[in-house]
């Protein structure tokens, strides 16, 4: 008879222990389903946070354009008036003729761009010389004699 009650007792531990696992695994199951699904959530909110960034960059572009349009005939309506209402002198002194070139200047050309070297930048005399950004630049190696006893 105690061999019964051993083997019940085995078997309800294993179920009482077969459950646990079950819940244990089906929790995992489900937490990782929840990630996933809050990852997803992430990857939707991001692409909507792009997409708005791109369309308030593209109508802030349309507007710079419209507003330079409007500086340009801002500025056309004062040289206007100034050349008609002022005297020469005053005209030419509150709207310099350089400034008109501003608007037809193109920027389209071909010819590459001069850039001259900085103010402080310091020639070197030798080309073999360590230039002012190396690692050794003003250091001078001294040897050191050491003797083994």
């Amino acid at each position: 008879m105690s061999i019964w009650f051993i083997a019940i007792g085995c078997l309800a531990v294993g179920i009482v222990i077969g459950t646990a696992f079950t819940r244990q695994l089906g929790s995992q199951a489900a937490r990782v389903k929840e990630l996933e699904e809050k990852i997803e959530r992430m990857i939707e909110s991001h692409e909507e946070y792009r997409e708005n960034v791109s369309q308030h960059f593209d109508v802030t572009s349309v507007l710079i354009n419209q507003m330079t349009g409007k500086y340009k005939e801002v500025y056309e309506h004062l040289a206007s008036g100034a050349q008609d209402l002022c005297s020469t002198e005053v005209a030419e002194k509150l709207l310099p003729i350089q400034s008109d070139a501003v608007f037809e200047k193109e920027t389209t050309s071909n010819e590459p761009v001069q850039i001259d070297a900085p103010k402080d930048y310091a020639t070197k005399s030798d080309p073999g010389q360590a230039g002012a950004l190396s690692e050794n630049f003003g250091l001078q190696r001294t040897k050191i004699n050491t003797k083994l006893k």
